[in-house]
């Protein structure tokens, strides 16, 4: 099956491989959109079983980030880059310069950023290859995670006024992933009063958030049946399929993880179970607001409180627009990012 008949291909700009034997780098960038920007997006490694499922991954990851950047106000495009391999393993100096060259192959039409599997580090080597590299030099070490974070708690305090008219005191939330976000997110609902269970496939990870936040521990296969309002998946996509839905009771799916929807048509599927769903590229969208704004000269700590803040006001808004309408809120927040990156072009074909 060819690029172009894949069913996550979404007329995407660009899609490029890149194969290099000496260091062992197997990557792919795609670029779904570039009309309000430059497509920017993470670079991620993770061991996929194969270079299909690597592609679906870049495809539906770079789509993803033309509908973020969007909804969040940003002049940025969409665009990702996935990497074939272990980063506990298979991570090299080599490898990462390579990655370098390949984001420097494409003259700028894909600007690289801190994902799953690479961290500030990793970027710097990268940027001893490339200046498309989506922080300035002095701001590589920072950690757009807390922003995500903020954004998220943000995100799932919107679902719960809306859902049932409360702030979080008392509330449960279910943590699928307790890594780097979903750390900083358990900390904030434990501060907000909400009762928090979670689990990771890292039990350093789950030791971590039991002993310094109070976390309840739970088997990673049981998390999405446990018994609170909230679940908020923020571990690798998918996790929300017609297999698992059966086991979930939370009314509230508010989550960090990108691409949650094993499927499109899971959208409506939650609406019509009356499950409120806060769209992932609209509650994660806080770490590609740090980048971009950090990268102007921005500190994390003004740029959270004067944009990162503003994910709940936008949830809010699809909530009551799906509410009126009786549309899924995907549905809704897609609509509503179209005709922002979608504006500029219809215009110039009018002229």
């Amino acid at each position: 099956m060819s690029v172009y008949q894949h069913p996550d291909f979404d007329q995407h700009q660009m899609v490029a491989f890149k194969q290099d034997r000496a260091s062992g780098l197997q990557a792919i960038i795609a670029v779904h959109d570039n009309n309000l920007g430059t497509a920017t997006g993470g670079c991620r490694m993770y061991p996929y079983a194969n270079e299909a499922a690597a592609l679906t991954d870049v495809l539906r990851l770079s789509r993803g980030m033309t509908y973020k950047s969007a909804l969040a106000g940003l002049p940025l495009g969409g665009g990702k880059a996935v990497i074939i391999g272990d980063p506990a393993r298979d991570k090299t100096r080599s490898l990462l310069l390579a990655m370098g060259d390949f984001v420097d192959s494409l003259n700028g039409k894909y600007v690289t950023a801190q994902d799953s599997g690479t961290d500030a580090g990793d970027l710097a080597v990268i940027a001893e290859r490339t200046s498309h590299v989506s922080a300035r030099a002095g701001n590589l070490g920072a950690d757009p995670s807390i922003s995500t974070a903020l954004g998220v708690f943000e995100g799932i305090r919107a679902a719960v006024k809306f859902r049932f008219g409360t702030d979080l005191q008392g509330v449960g939330v279910a943590l699928q992933g307790l890594g780097n976000v979903g750390y900083r997110l358990a900390r904030l609902l434990r501060a907000a009063g909400a009762e928090v269970c979670g689990a990771d496939v890292r039990q350093d990870n789950v030791d971590r958030a039991v002993a310094e936040l109070g976390v309840v521990a739970r088997p990673w296969r049981e998390i999405l049946s446990a018994g609170v309002e909230v679940l908020a998946p923020c571990a690798l996509g998918g996790s929300i399929c017609a297999e698992s839905l059966d086991r979930i009771s939370a009314t509230v799916i508010a989550g960090a993880a990108n691409n949650q929807l094993a499927t499109p048509d899971m959208d409506a599927t939650l609406c019509e179970r009356g499950i409120l769903y806060a769209p992932d590229y609209v509650i994660n969208a806080g770490g590609i607001i740090d980048v971009h704004y950090r990268g102007r000269g921005m500190t994390g700590a003004v740029l959270r409180r004067r944009y990162v803040a503003r994910i709940g006001a936008r949830l809010s808004e699809i909530f009551s627009r799906s509410a009126a309408t009786g549309k899924p809120t995907g549905e809704i927040a897609d609509r509503m990012a179209e005709a922002i990156f979608r504006a500029p072009q219809e215009s110039d074909r009018a002229a």
